[in-house]
């Protein structure tokens, strides 16, 4: 007796736990019935339900990443491969739906194949270097683009597609390096260029400031400027302690230094 007691407990206790679910943060609940998938949607918390003629599916609501490893045809016929991800999720009241049409394994029965078809139908529209470019934002943009007009009505949202790990064919890779090292090499020459039109530049001014200020300086030698200059250079002399012998013109003077007995030919003059 005791041991059927026991056994009618153990019984009770596995349908209790088994008749009871959680249902977290970041998915909902499904309920299956008899076979039938309910309409309502079970938010998240503790659910009871009976074990014997129902199941309680959760779907995630929640942001999700799928990692693909894909090639991508270009317009000129080059396959480029790339590892993508294609971040998208549920819309949580879509949920029964997408249950009873597409099963839970949805992300492989029309989240991938829909990826694929867009992904061939952009990339076929850019060149391979393209997607080695800038012009990878605007392939990304028009893939979600393309499999949001697909998936919107079936209650999936694509936040984003994004292309990783560009890897193109190993001749283009080659072709587009040696360009941009001609690119650079083009850059360096210039800034060459460019510097040494500045240094005879530069020259050219400084020799015409010479220019300028010699002219400027001969204008300025007039007859009576040079006499000035005469008399100031006598007035000097004659304040000067050591003795000189002075032969002039009454313009220039001529120093003959009595240290050495020689002609310096020296001029005195500012």
């Amino acid at each position: 007796m005791k041991t059927i007691i026991n056994a009618t407990m153990f019984l009770v206790t596995v349908a209790l736990l088994s008749s009871c679910t959680v249902v977290r943060q970041g998915e909902v609940g499904v309920k299956r019935t008899l076979g039938r998938i309910q309409p309502v949607t079970l938010a998240e918390g503790a659910k009871v339900f009976n074990p014997f003629v129902t199941t309680i599916l959760k779907v995630p609501t929640r942001t999700m990443n799928i990692e693909v490893r894909s090639p991508l045809p270009s317009k000129e016929g080059l396959t480029v491969q790339s590892d993508i991800s294609i971040l998208y999720r549920v819309e949580s009241s879509y949920a029964p739906q997408i249950v009873e049409k597409l099963g839970m394994s949805y992300d492989q029965v029309v989240i991938l194949p829909v990826f694929r078809s867009a992904v061939a139908d952009v990339s076929s529209k850019y060149f391979a270097k393209d997607m080695h470019t800038g012009q990878r934002a605007s392939i990304e943009k028009e893939i979600r683009e393309m499999m949001m007009s697909q998936l919107k009505d079936r209650g999936f949202v694509v936040e984003s597609v994004l292309l990783k790990s560009i890897v193109l064919p190993s001749g283009l890779a080659k072709a587009i390096e040696d360009k941009l090292e001609s690119e650079q090499d083009s850059q360096r020459m210039q800034f060459v260029l460019d510097k040494e039109r500045q240094e005879a530049q530069r020259r050219i001014i400084e020799a015409e400031g010479i220019r300028d200020a010699q002219k400027i300086i001969n204008e300025g030698l007039t007859p009576m400027l040079i006499q000035f200059k005469s008399i100031e250079a006598f007035k000097q002399l004659s304040t000067s302690p050591n003795a000189k012998v002075i032969i002039t013109n009454g313009n220039t003077p001529m120093i003959l230094s009595t240290e050495t007995g020689k002609e310096t030919g020296k001029l005195a003059s500012n």
